[in-house]
């Protein structure tokens, strides 16, 4: 654990290891809270008005909510996004991925994959999933860039959520007028002791699905691109075996898409990895530090090798926020990779690993830009 201060001298706790990430994890809901009304220096004027991250840690969705409010909520999701449903998404996700590689191939050397393919793909499951519609899928992603970047000044990050919170409002009553076969229509039907979600309930489920359920697979794509780019021999064999679901799993570890996850707030007082947290601290987890903490994974922790032991992985979570939407990115990624490896088993960067630009944000972190060149021989 280390103490440090944010942008506006904010101060907070940042989980670094592997057992201390765990701990903290394991005490959601009970020692930490995620509801910013948890967090005192967030209302009594030491966090300036207009401090850039305000828009997400006061975000009204599910992540911020606690306890019964949190259980209800995710039980209720959890009874729509089945592993079954998910499982069933795979003939749809492999056709998108197809489609998709299509534009790749005829864009040529050069293209960018990651408006082509690492981000088109995540973008467009997760909308069709929550019947978002086609000609709002770009609006949503640019909202999202917005959103967790720390380089949105402040007015431009509360204007988009609040324009992304409209957005949500209108396809929740959109979806109470007319449902359809989507998961949204889904959870507007759904019942918890007979009682409907409410809008705003809605709307704070969605906010998180939409937004996280696609950004960090986004990102993951994008660092297996890159890893498997300098470690030829992974890639090797991870054709030679189709070994791509320990690819996803050891670039969760490796480099996990989440820099950080938006904040804890403690409800006691707490010691973790032996340092002291009063009362009403907030407290961020970094799963990419883990991933690499060479307590957990040896001498060889900052190596990436997709033969390593999967066993007690942290990647998407632990305890009961564990990551509801796990199912689907797994499967999106191990589909999306081995697609674009066995038709371009060729490919390679068209650019410098240590040129490329990564995202601006405290909270996720991937590539921007991937120029690759298909390695396709020209007729």
């Amino acid at each position: 654990m280390v103490e440090v201060e944010f942008p506006g001298g904010v101060p907070a706790y940042l989980a670094l290891t592997h057992k201390a990430v765990r701990e903290i994890l394991a005490g959601d809901n009970k020692t930490f809270l995620r509801d910013p009304r948890h967090w005192p220096a967030l209302h009594d004027g030491s966090i300036p008005e207009d401090w850039p991250l305000r828009a997400i840690v006061q975000g009204g969705h599910l992540s911020t909510m606690d306890r019964g409010d949190h259980r209800r909520l995710r039980g209720l999701v959890g009874r729509a996004f089945t592993p079954a449903r998910v499982q069933a998404l795979e003939p749809r996700i492999q056709q998108i991925i197809d489609g998709l590689l299509d534009d790749v191939v005829a864009a040529g050397d050069g293209v960018d994959l990651v408006p082509t393919f690492t981000e088109a793909l995540p973008m467009w499951v997760i909308c069709e999933l929550f019947g978002v519609p086609a000609e709002d899928r770009l609006r949503l992603r640019n909202w999202t860039g917005a959103l967790l970047a720390h380089t949105t000044p402040p007015d431009v990050a509360f204007t988009t959520q609040n324009n992304l919170q409209a957005f949500l409002h209108e396809l929740v009553e959109r979806k109470q007028r007319e449902p359809g076969d989507d998961l949204t229509s889904g959870l507007v039907q759904a019942r918890d002791e007979g009682d409907r979600l409410t809008t705003d309930e809605l709307v704070g489920v969605l906010w998180l699905m939409l937004v996280a359920g696609h950004e960090t697979t986004v990102h993951l794509l994008g660092h297996a691109v890159v890893a498997l780019a300098q470690n030829p021999d992974q890639l090797g064999l991870a054709k030679a075996e189709d070994r791509w679901a320990d690819v996803v799993e050891e670039t969760l570890r490796y480099r996990h898409s989440v820099m950080m996850t938006s904040f804890r707030f403690t409800a006691e007082d707490v010691t973790i990895a032996g340092v002291h947290i009063p009362k009403g601290s907030a407290v961020g987890v970094v799963y990419q530090a883990s991933g690499v903490d060479p307590a957990e994974y040896g001498t060889s922790a900052d190596q990436f090798d997709i033969t390593r032991e999967q066993a007690g992985r942290l990647g998407f979570g632990h305890g009961p926020r564990y990551c509801i939407g796990a199912p689907l990115a797994r499967l999106e990624s191990r589909l999306a990779l081995a697609s674009l490896y066995r038709r371009l088993p060729e490919l390679s960067l068209a650019i410098d690993p240590d040129d490329i630009p990564y995202s601006p944000s405290f909270f996720t972190v991937g590539p921007m830009s991937l120029p690759v060149n298909l390695g396709i021989a020209k007729p």
